[in-house]
């Protein structure tokens, strides 16, 4: 008997230490924080890590703090794969990635296999930067969500605002990378055209970051002589093409997506004045009080891509914030119908998801470079100026097609 009572008052203890130690949400964070996109792989990492501090001082969630791990993908597909597998064994919950369509496509995949071989061990995907289509088409499954916009939304949002400005003109030229994404904003522009009582004088894609003239490409530009210029390039297909542009002298208005990325203004010069970027997020189009509060914490002003990221891990909360799980086993299959359910107050407006495809519908912020800006880029006198925020119903576009979304019990 004293046996039996020794064995129950010892499970009784066991049972009790273990109610003391509740299951914590893990954060597995597989990013480039190493080689070329290095910089913005930081920044996504960065402002998840801020924002999830915002959740552990509000109480963490499910009876503990929230964990958050980085694994560093190197800038590839391969390696993203791999910490994929080692966060799966790390026992992450719910993976955050932005930099590169590519490694979205590689996780976002790993994702699905995972969970139809693991049932009630699911992974969520929340894509932050990678815009190709595909991921919300072909490739669409209930547990990626993506809290970006795309080139439709990019392309439309910019239509809408620099119409309305009157800097949009009748005549464009596309010029963007050949890849997928250059491709979807190519795709962009001519749906768009007919909306826009414009005309596309010309179309181009090019190598991608493998020109170091592009002075062949902006003779092409000058003759056909367009009132502005859309492109999706980044980093130094950005760069050498506006330049190049300038040094012609060409009085065309670029309309851009990635314009903000750091450095470009400074690089750039006075060459980037006039020219239109839409993005996610402009600090210039708040009342500055979530601006400030960052740069409280890091130092600096949300850039590029931070603000949307921030925004993404609040609507994360708001989801948990409608869940109790009572210090058990976390329920990814129920944070993700909570994050469907979920709208989400930014300061340039509502976030919401599309439940047919997991695209959020968001406000889009066109904004374009002047002197004297309220927030000045690079240590420049120059920085952007908020011309329209374009509202998430205006920007988005229909389902695509090739979406067959399978959800959970289907």
């Amino acid at each position: 008997m004293k046996r039996l009572a020794l064995l129950a008052a010892t499970s009784a203890l066991t049972l009790g230490a273990s109610a003391l130690h509740a299951e914590p949400l893990k954060i597995g964070i597989i990013e480039s924080l190493s080689g070329a996109q290095t910089s913005t792989g930081r920044l996504y990492a960065n402002a998840v890590s801020y924002a999830v501090a915002r959740i552990n001082e509000d109480g963490g969630f499910n009876g503990e703090p929230v964990e958050v791990i980085e694994y560093d993908n190197a800038g590839g597909a391969p390696d993203a794969a791999t910490k994929f597998r080692q966060a799966v064994a790390d026992g992450v919950d719910v993976i955050f990635q932005g930099a590169s369509s590519a490694i979205a496509g590689q996780l976002t995949e790993d994702v699905r296999k995972h969970n139809l071989r693991n049932p009630g061990k699911e992974v969520m995907f929340i894509n932050l930067g990678g815009e190709a289509m595909e991921l919300t088409g072909d490739k669409c499954q209930f547990y990626h969500f993506r809290f970006t916009t795309t080139a439709p939304m990019r392309v439309n949002a910019l239509v809408s605002a620099m119409k309305e400005a009157g800097d949009l003109g009748t005549k464009v030229y596309s010029i963007n990378q050949n890849y997928s994404w250059g491709q979807d904003m190519q795709a962009a522009v001519e749906t768009a055209a007919a909306g826009g009582d414009f005309e596309i004088v010309d179309e181009v894609l090019h190598d991608v970051n493998k020109i170091q003239d592009f002075a062949p490409f902006v003779a092409r530009l000058k003759s056909a002589a367009p009132d502005t210029v859309f492109t999706g390039n980044w980093s130094n297909d950005l760069l050498l093409l506006m330049k190049a542009s300038g040094d012609a002298g060409l009085d065309v208005t670029f309309a851009t997506a990635y314009l903000d990325q750091p450095g470009n203004i400074a690089n750039a010069g006075e060459t980037a004045l006039g020219h239109y970027i839409a993005n996610n997020y402009d600090n210039a189009a708040t009342d500055g009080e979530f601006a400030e509060a960052y740069k409280g914490s890091t130092g600096h002003y949300p850039t590029f891509v931070e603000g949307h990221t921030v925004f993404a891990v609040g609507a994360l909360q708001q989801a948990l914030g409608t869940l109790d799980f009572g210090g058990g086993d976390i329920d990814v299959t129920k944070i993700a119908l909570a994050l469907e359910d979920t709208t989400y107050e930014t300061p340039v407006g509502p976030i919401s998801v599309r439940k047919e495809d997991h695209q959020t519908i968001r406000p889009v912020v066109v904004s374009k470079v002047v002197k004297n800006a309220e927030y000045p880029a690079d240590d420049t006198d120059m920085g952007f100026e908020t011309v329209e925020v374009v509202s998430g119903e205006t920007a988005i576009y229909p389902v695509q097609d090739s979406c067959k979304m399978v959800r959970p019990g289907e």
